[in-house]
Parts: C-alpha cells; sequence; structure tokens
C-alpha cells in the first residue's frame, strides 16, 4: 500500500547528472535517459534543483520565472516527457520551489526597478531610515541601493535575489498559481526552498548581537501561510509530497511544520545534525566530528517529532552539504 512518508527520495543536479546532447551541461532529457536505471534502484521520487528560467547566479535558485523552461536544461516538452514516463516507472517527480525570493531578472522586479509602485510591494523596498544591520547569508549588507529609486531593496540571499513580500495578498496569490500550474502538470511532490524565512516582521530591528535571522526565522506569520498555501494547492490531494527546506529553525517550529494535524506541510529538512564539525559554527572551519552530540540531535528532533506524528526527512547529503563519507567516515 502506498505511503509517501515511506518514500525514497532521489535528489537529482541537472547540471551534472546526465547530458543528454554532449554539450558539457546535464539536461532533463538526461533525466529521462536515467529512468530504467532509477527504477531499478528502488526509487520513489525525484526531485530536481530548479531547471527554471535563470540568470544561474545562484544554480537555478535565482528564479526568473516560474512557468519557463530554462534552454540551458531543455524545453516545457521535455519535462511534461519526463513526468509522463516517470509515471509508468512508479516515480513521482518533484519540484525544487523558491519562494522567499525570485531573480532581479524577473519581470516583477523589473517592473518594481522601472518604478511601478504596484510591484515594489511584491519586494522589499525600504528607505535608509527603514533598513536594518542584517547581513545577507552570502556576505555583506541584506539591502542593496538602487540609485534610480533612493531605495534600497531586501535580499537574504544574492544581491540578484530580492525578497519576496508575502504579506502582500498578490504575491500570495501567484504564488498559489505557480503551485497548481505545475500540479495541473503532474507534479506530485514539492521541495520549498529556505520556506521558514518567508515571514518578515513589519519592522526591520538593528540586530546588535546577531546577523538579523533571529527577527526573520520562524517569522510572525509562517504558520498562517504555510496552512493558506497547503489549502490553496498542494492540500487538496492525498498524494502530494511536500517537505520543507528549514534554516535555523527550532525543534518547536519544526514539529508544528509537520504536524499533519496543522495541514501545513508533509514534513522538513533541518541541518542541526549537519553542523557537528563546525568549527565555531562556522560551515566552512572544519573540526572531527562529535558523535555523541550527533546521536543527541536525532535522538533529540526524532522523539519530538514522533510525540506529534511528524516526519522529519532523514538525510546527510543535499547540493548545499559535503559528502557525508568524507565528513564522517572514509572517503575510500
Amino acid at each position: 500500500m502506498y505511503n509517501k512518508f515511506q518514500s525514497v527520495v532521489y535528489q537529482i543536479y541537472p547540471r551534472s547528472f546526465n547530458d543528454s546532447n554532449g554539450d558539457g551541461i546535464g539536461d532533463i532529457a538526461g533525466m529521462i535517459e536515467k529512468l530504467d536505471y532509477l527504477e531499478k534502484l528502488g526509487v520513489d521520487y525525484l526531485w530536481s534543483t530548479p531547471f527554471f528560467k535563470s540568470p544561474q547566479n545562484d544554480n537555478g535558485y535565482d528564479v526568473a520565472n516560474y512557468y519557463e523552461i530554462d534552454p540551458l536544461f531543455g524545453r516545457m516538452a521535455d519535462v511534461e516527457q519526463l513526468i509522463e514516463e516517470a509515471s509508468k516507472r512508479g516515480i513521482s517527480i518533484m519540484f525544487d520551489m523558491v519562494f522567499n525570493h525570485t531573480s532581479t531578472e524577473h519581470e516583477w522586479f523589473q517592473k518594481a526597478v522601472a518604478g511601478d509602485r504596484h510591484y515594489q510591494n511584491y519586494y522589499f523596498f525600504k528607505k535608509e531610515e527603514d533598513i536594518a544591520n542584517w547581513q545577507s547569508k552570502f556576505g555583506g549588507s541584506a539591502f542593496e541601493y538602487v540609485p534610480e529609486l533612493d531605495l534600497y531593496y531586501l535580499h537574504l540571499y544574492d544581491v540578484t535575489q530580492a525578497d519576496l513580500n508575502w504579506e502582500n495578498p498578490e504575491v500570495f496569490e501567484e504564488l498559489c498559481k505557480v503551485v497548481n500550474f505545475w500540479l495541473n502538470k503532474g507534479v506530485k511532490g514539492f521541495r520549498f526552498d529556505v520556506i521558514n524565512l518567508v515571514s518578515k516582521p513589519d519592522v526591520f530591528e538593528e540586530d546588535m548581537i546577531g546577523d538579523g535571522r533571529r527577527f526573520y526565522t520562524d517569522g510572525p506569520k509562517i504558520h498562517e501561510y504555510l496552512h493558506r498555501l497547503n489549502q490553496a494547492s498542494f492540500g487538496r490531494y492525498d498524494h502530494i509530497l511536500t517537505v520543507g527546506e528549514m534554516s535555523s529553525t527550532s525543534v518547536e517550529h519544526g514539529v508544528k511544520y509537520a504536524d499533519p494535524k496543522r495541514e501545513e506541510l508533509s514534513m522538513i529538512f533541518n541541518f542541526h545534525h549537519l553542523k557537528v564539525d563546525y568549527e565555531n559554527n562556522q560551515k566552512w572551519q572544519v573540526q572531527p566530528f562529535d558523535f555523541i552530540q550527533l546521536k543527541q540531535i536525532w535522538k533529540q528532533w526524532q522523539e519530538a517529532m514522533q510525540e506529534q506524528d511528524a516526519y522529519s526527512a532523514v538525510f546527510y547529503n543535499n547540493h548545499d552539504q559535503p559528502r557525508a563519507n568524507s565528513r564522517f567516515g572514509d572517503d575510500l
């Protein structure tokens, strides 16, 4: 009997997975070529990192159009064939949806910087006195100045990734439309990128003890937003698998996101167990991993989840993490 919570999810990074046409770049057709192999592995879901239209400043996580396929990887017809052929083999397709921000090349942002106040409200454009000392996760200030507007916009990640304003009902409706568009195409799963950062406070406060994340991580309306997204799109279907990537979340919030009674997400990722070899809590400063801490973190999270019949996705590797064999085992 089908149980989405007992599924094997296989991640594909299209650029390096399989090149079907010899141009040196993996593509969607290359994914199709490997479906028989993936079926033999016992894969239930293929999670692909984004192949939407993008300037590729952040490997596709800077989306310029949620409805178009980047020519680098193929065409819409290729995606439709991938969904169809995978389904024949009992494999469902999971898309990576980046809804915290868009590329600054997105039509909405281009209209905003051209002076359209309607689209400026799709993002966070602020006067100098209204910005804070928050730091981008890619380094430097999280606010970029636009001289033509004499305003700053928020970007928690790269300067070309402008944060969306979920408080704007039109933005929320647009994102629901995106999810429903791909559901109608036959997509059966969604991984939502850094989704717990989408709820921003009304006032951006200075952070004198950190980088600002305590003000927007698991923000004030995050559970309301996810419940509404659930009800307006994927939650209307029993068989859709959703997983939220949760940046710097807590156990308390993690349980809420995945508690089936709350109707938010099927399950979540968290990264606490992958910080046990960080020196001074810095990702690229490596120290021998703490095995006891690793066990304690798994125990804490799994037991808390179990108490509420919630699920936390079990993983050690993805596109953001060095290989677990190299970190916790033997390269050979």
